[in-house]
């Protein structure tokens, strides 16, 4: 597990993206709106049966936008050694990404 830990993250508010420089030399640039239509809590999922890897994207970059969200964060936050907390502009901030998850999602170039 410790080797999924991010060497370095920036949330890049004007492009609106977060980058994560991961230890095995992939740089990853999530579009913060494919993040925020990614969020991994139980809310965003629909429900408890729609939680776990078989209600994950398959691939971020895919993901249909929902205008009705915001998809400006006000902060990022770590939690623990595992995972990242977003504080959406429109109050949002129950999701927790955790680095397994964000490694997975990380956009094709």
């Amino acid at each position: 597990m410790q080797a999924l830990r991010p060497t370095n993250i920036t949330l890049d508010k004007t492009a609106g993206a977060l980058i994560i420089n991961w230890p095995d030399g992939q740089n990853c640039r999530y579009p913060l709106g494919n993040l925020r239509e990614a969020c991994p809590c139980v809310e965003c999922r629909g429900g408890h049966e729609n939680m776990g890897r078989a209600g994950e994207p398959d691939d971020l970059m895919t993901l249909t936008l929902t205008p009705a969200r915001s998809y400006k964060v006000e902060r990022v936050a770590r939690v623990g050694n595992y995972a990242l907390q977003f504080f959406w502009e429109d109050g949002h901030h129950t999701g927790l990404y955790t680095w397994d998850y964000l490694k997975r999602l990380c956009p094709t170039p």
